[in-house]
């Protein structure tokens, strides 16, 4: 991610799960940051985490990771319901926090958070951050260059018959706080807000289609586990510029022909790459045009992965921002305004009426072109 601005960045992670094999992989390559410490309530996990990963890394229990000087910031890696709470120990902490998405279970734990970090002066910032690779940077620049005109609507599309069939304890998927939305939305709506701008309003429906799942793989296959949260979401996103974006998310499908977002101008229409992924072919028809064209790579951190979004942050505290004080990318504000209007979608779908959504979130800046070292660049502490 090219040299770093400062020192590099101090990072401890809270929760050793199966997410952080892929921040590790980041890490190693990123000269931004530098981890320093891991903890779980597994301490073998936490163990097996840091011999893996080597470099001085050690594995400490969580209030020893929160009290830690050499601990810039803490990568919160827990089950959703625990975000609010972890968030909150490392900003009392005095500790920078980024965290996997969502920002926390609801708006109003997630306000805490954001308000307890602007009292102690510290930055939040969540994930996702593959809207910074160059799959939705490309297309966010044939926007914004006009490739399709004036941007009408978007359509959203993410269906899969669940997670239990290949993750071994899917149980946290199918409580409140989990589901299709709050689990594999806040890829889709963060990429809509990048590509299209904030939202202002959203209208949706919902079911729940079954009581109970069976787990698919692991020690617990076979195992039953109880459903408590909508399954399959769909909705209208009015965004303030006024485009419509339409979402689907689902546990209860099986498989889909559509693009993973297509974005509707008077002058053509792209297919975005996978928002759950880094990178991916944009494609563009033009009006009048007779055939897809795939776009070149114009935009957008290459080679990226999950962490440059802390990388990122890293660079905000250093002053490399397009204004003094301006969040980073893959900020806290725009977490929450993600949270909001999903948590609004699923309010609309429960009471059959449009939902104003209070937030505002900026549109994030664009990402520039910039190459990534292919090969770990730090091999020592």
């Amino acid at each position: 991610m090219g040299k770093p601005v400062g020192n590099p960045l101090r990072i401890g992670i809270i929760g050793c799960g199966k997410i952080v094999g892929q921040y590790l992989d980041s890490f190693r390559r990123l000269e931004d940051v530098r981890l320093v410490a891991v903890a779980d309530l597994d301490a073998a996990r936490a163990g097996a985490v840091a011999e893996e990963y080597g470099q001085g890394v050690r594995a400490v229990a969580v209030d020893e990771l929160l009290a830690a000087d050499d601990v810039d910031l803490v990568l919160n890696l827990t089950v959703p319901a625990a975000h609010a709470e972890v968030a909150l120990k490392a900003i009392a902490a005095g500790k920078h926090v980024y965290g996997e998405k969502p920002l926390a279970a609801t708006t109003q734990e997630a306000r805490e958070v954001l308000d307890a970090a602007r009292e102690a002066g510290v930055v939040v910032g969540c994930a996702p951050d593959t809207v910074l690779g160059t799959g939705i940077q490309t297309a966010r620049k044939a926007i914004d260059d006009g490739l399709i005109g004036a941007p009408v609507a978007a359509m959203a599309t993410m269906v899969t018959p669940g997670h239990e069939r290949w993750h071994p304890n899917p149980d946290f998927y199918y409580v409140p706080g989990g589901g299709p939305l709050l689990d594999m939305g806040p890829y889709y709506v963060t990429a809509l807000v990048t590509l299209l701008g904030p939202v202002a309003s959203v209208i949706g429906a919902a079911s729940h289609t079954r009581a109970e799942r069976t787990i698919g793989s692991g020690p617990r296959a076979g195992e039953t586990i109880p459903v408590t949260t909508d399954t399959h979401v769909t909705g209208v996103l009015v965004h303030e510029s006024g485009a419509l974006s339409t979402l689907v998310m689902s546990f209860d499908a099986v498989a889909t022909h559509s693009a993973n977002i297509e974005v509707h101008g008077s002058l053509g229409t792209l297919a975005v790459p996978d928002p759950n992924h880094f990178d991916g072919d944009t494609r563009l028809f033009r009006l009048g045009g007779s055939e897809w064209e795939t776009l070149p790579v114009s935009a957008g951190y290459t080679g990226s992965g999950r962490g440059y979004g802390i990388a990122d942050l890293a660079r905000t505290l250093a002053g490399d921002a397009a204004a003094p004080g301006e969040e980073p990318r893959a900020g806290g504000t725009l977490a929450y305004h993600v949270l909001d209007v999903m948590e609004s979608l699923l309010a609309s779908a429960h009471t059959g009426a449009s939902v104003a959504v209070t937030s505002r979130a900026e549109r994030p800046r664009a990402v520039a072109l910039e190459e990534v070292a292919a090969e770990p660049s730090r091999l020592t502490a």
